[in-house]
């Protein structure tokens, strides 16, 4: 059952809709499960009324198709009524495991396909829907986010299309910088942290971790990602360290100036475990590179933390790393694409973000407060004491 009991009591906004797009199919199916499970075993007085209509199905998912002309055009269709329905829609812009024909010739979809795709589905809905949310785990452009010279803001345009295009709320994860948000200010926008699920992971998988001062540390790669790292590092109760790159800014590789150096700013990590914590592992260079510094400072075992685990380059590099003993774990969540060869390695830890967005969709579908959702300081202090417990007996 659902911890926000509270939610019971209030009246859906409509029924409920939720769309998986193709490339996020497999976390919406979890989603749908936990959602079937868990309104199915409530009892309440009120669910046989007309408000209530539609409460209780056996499953919540609307089945859409975005099928392709030979010449790789598209068009987007909803197979079944939405009218009047609150709805729910599951994007995943990085998925490149799904392919298109174009004139015989074979495509893997990328992001920009994918958020035409969703617009599709957008606008198949003409209008019809009470309610429009789009679940985006990973903002579509996030990383051009602010503009630095004569370019284009992706990011920002593409906030202001989809609520030009009637929806009311967007829902990522740990957006690259969530001020992006100011592009829409009259609408609603929820970026959400993973933190107690990487605890729990991380709790669930390293049966003799200590998470505390003496034995614990927390490292942010750069100074982007000093907020995350200060915030599990003050509800864990452990020192914090960070990095920060020397870049040339002279010249620009794959799109970004390459790094010169890492700086270390913080305490001694010598015999430490420690944590580098990041909304992303791109082609994982830098991780890699951070993680070979804290060795040379004598840290003890590192884990790799971040949301996203893009893997951009392959994981060779990941699998040389863990051989050397440079790192000891990987700890992603699902929320993207992963191959199954990710998941087959046995240094990563996967944290599945299934029951979590299932909890924020059925608390919204009351159109009841999320904020207990969005802070975790009380569960991660609970599954803590939880561990310890366990440990010591």
């Amino acid at each position: 059952m659902p911890s926000n009991e509270h939610s019971f009591d209030a009246i859906p906004v409509g029924p409920l809709g939720l769309i998986p797009m193709s490339n996020c199919s497999a976390l919406g199916e979890k989603v749908n499960q936990y959602l079937v499970k868990w309104r199915h075993a409530r009892q309440s007085e009120h669910t046989e009324t007309l408000v209530f209509k539609g409460f209780e199905r056996d499953t919540y998912i609307v089945n859409v198709q975005t099928p392709r002309f030979g010449t790789g055009e598209a068009k987007g269709f909803i197979t079944e009524s939405i009218r009047g329905y609150d709805l729910y829609i599951m994007v995943d812009v990085t998925n490149y495991s799904e392919t298109y024909t174009v004139c015989g010739h074979t495509n893997h979809k990328s992001p920009d396909d994918h958020y035409a795709d969703l617009k599709r589905i957008i606008a198949a809905a003409g209008g019809k829907a009470r309610r429009i949310t789009v679940i985006m785990p990973f903002l579509y452009e996030s990383r051009q986010h602010r503009r630095t010279g004569r370019e284009s803001m992706d990011c920002a345009l593409m906030l202001q299309e989809l609520t030009n295009m009637g929806v009311d709320n967007i829902i990522t994860f740990d957006a690259h910088d969530p001020r992006v948000q100011n592009a829409i200010p009259l609408y609603g926008f929820e970026t959400i942290q993973p933190a107690y699920q990487f605890v729990k992971g991380l709790c669930g998988n390293v049966p003799d971790l200590k998470l505390d001062a003496d034995h614990t540390m927390m490292i942010s790669p750069d100074e982007g990602a000093t907020g995350r790292a200060v915030y599990l590092a003050s509800v864990l109760g452990i020192n914090i360290g960070m990095f920060y790159k020397r870049r040339d800014y002279s010249r620009i590789v794959d799109g970004r100036n390459p790094i010169i150096a890492h700086e270390f700013l913080g305490a001694s990590v010598e015999g430490k475990d420690v944590m580098i914590i990041d909304d992303m592992i791109s082609s994982g260079d830098s991780m890699i590179d951070v993680a070979t510094e804290l060795k040379q400072r004598k840290a003890n075992r590192i884990f790799v933390v971040a949301t996203f685990g893009l893997f951009t380059n392959g994981l060779e590099k990941f699998d040389k790393a863990v051989e050397d003993g440079v790192i000891y774990r990987v700890v992603t969540t699902n929320l993207i694409y992963q191959p199954p060869e990710l998941l087959s390695k046995p240094y990563y830890i996967n944290c599945d973000m299934s029951k979590y967005i299932a909890y924020i969709v059925d608390t919204l579908n009351h159109d009841s407060s999320i904020s207990d959702l969005l802070n975790p300081y009380d569960r991660i202090k609970s599954l803590v004491e939880r561990y310890n417990k366990e440990r010591a007996d």
